[in-house]
């Protein structure tokens, strides 16, 4: 049992910058690939980014790629979000999910444990 908590979110200008965490209880969370999903109002839950368990692979969304970059720190249960160049698109409730094996990285099905949310808003 993996349980996930995010934080971070907030509310900043288009072009600015944010930093999410998601800290994880549980000895074997490094055992886990983990992402981040984003739900605007009125859609579906989206792929952000990925990380596999040793942090050597990482995978984006066409949508964020080279703005945002995904990190995580295993000594401290903790992965991150660093969002840069922020637009209001980027509006949404971030989620981070685990799963002990990361297939298809895009799919919200793959994964097993999800965080409650953290609220995102980029003013224009």
């Amino acid at each position: 049992q993996v349980q996930l908590v995010e934080s971070g979110g907030g509310l900043v200008q288009a072009g600015g910058s944010l930093r999410l965490s998601c800290a994880a209880s549980g000895r074997t969370f490094s055992s886990y690939a983990m992402g981040w999903f984003r739900q605007a109002p009125g859609k579906e839950r989206e792929f952000v980014a990925a990380i596999v368990w040793s942090g050597a692979n990482t995978y984006y969304a066409d949508s964020v790629k080279g703005r945002f970059t995904i990190s995580r720190d295993n000594a401290k249960n903790t992965v991150y979000l660093q969002m840069n160049s922020l637009k209001p698109e980027d509006t949404a409730v971030y989620y981070c999910a685990a799963t002990p094996k990361l297939v298809r990285y895009h799919a919200r099905g793959e994964y097993d444990f999800w965080g409650q949310g953290t609220q995102v808003t980029v003013s224009s």
